[in-house]
């Protein structure tokens, strides 16, 4: 399994994710243009001491990390306009968990490229809150990923 961020905006939420993924030993995918630099204090900071066991890798295109070569699994996207749950997803060894940035989530051009079965939503119960946290997003998904994989030793 592995995450991909695309043009993730705020450091601290991609150094949370980055110190889920040295926590789980899943490859980090970072798709530029970042909204930081990669020597971001803040990242450093949400990522204490993890990076050197971050396998992160970052490309100049979403299609390096979703198309070519493709993945051994499949690709899930996580957007708040998805009509399927992820609890109704069936993750497998080799799938991509892949979020958008911040402010407006994965771009339309992204979306359109998959079917929406593979488009996937986390329900929240209240319409009082726009969005959960990217980092919190990334960590139900990667949970339940490895849940139903049989990763979570």
């Amino acid at each position: 399994m592995r995450i991909v961020l695309v043009h993730p905006e705020i450091p601290g939420n991609t150094g949370a994710i980055g110190r889920l993924c040295a926590a789980t030993a899943t490859p980090l995918w970072l798709v530029e243009p970042l909204g930081f630099s990669l020597e971001d204090r803040y990242l450093k900071r949400a990522g204490l001491d993890y990076w050197p066991w971050i396998d992160l890798t970052v490309v100049d295109h979403w299609h390096k990390a979703l198309r070519s070569p493709p993945a051994p699994g499949r690709t899930w996207l996580f957007t708040a306009h998805a009509e399927r749950s992820y609890v109704d997803a069936d993750f497998a060894v080799g799938d991509a968990l892949v979020f958008g940035k911040e402010s407006v989530g994965l771009s339309a051009d992204v979306l359109e490229a998959f079917p929406a079965e593979q488009q996937l939503r986390i329900p929240m119960v209240t319409t009082h809150v726009r969005s959960l946290n990217l980092a919190q997003c990334a960590a139900v998904a990667l949970y339940e990923a490895r849940r139903q994989a049989g990763l979570l030793g």
